[in-house]
């Protein structure tokens, strides 16, 4: 070097290829072991908003004397129904928001007379798939289990 000059600062191409591959690597590694909790977490989301739904349909039920038929759906939750039977005590809303969807994007599946909970509701969510049954993260999410 001669006197006078200033030395370069940076990276080389290779100093920035290593790193990327180290990266890469690391990604390649972390990845899979981040996404397979991904289902597991949707399916306690669901849980949870199912849990939640179902003491908003209970506190319904206090002031109305019955839940809301499967017509009026959840979202006589959030505003007073004006299908029959119309409630004469409808005191709501009974959750601070609207009515969530699912985990996978789509709407809850409510019954009023449920067929598994008789006397009740069946509430339910069908999974990843969209579809009735299923394992792992297609399992459907009910709330009588």
């Amino acid at each position: 070097m001669r006197s006078g000059t200033v030395p370069r600062r940076g990276f080389t191409l290779i100093e920035v290829l290593v790193v990327i591959v180290i990266l890469a690597v690391l990604a390649t590694l972390v990845a899979p072991n981040v996404f397979q909790h991904v289902g597991a977490a949707k399916e306690t989301t669901a849980r949870s908003q199912i849990e939640m739904l179902s003491a908003a349909l209970d506190a319904y039920r206090l002031d109305n004397g019955r839940y809301p038929t499967s017509d009026q759906g959840l979202a006589a939750l959030w505003q007073a129904p004006t299908a029959e039977p119309r409630p004469a005590r409808w005191r709501g809303p009974y959750l601070r928001k609207a009515v969530p969807l699912d985990p996978w994007g789509a709407p809850y599946l409510y019954r009023a007379p449920g067929t598994e909970s008789r006397g009740g509701f069946d509430l339910l969510s069908l999974g990843a798939d969209g579809r009735p049954g299923g394992e792992g993260e297609n399992a459907d999410v009910l709330s009588w289990k």
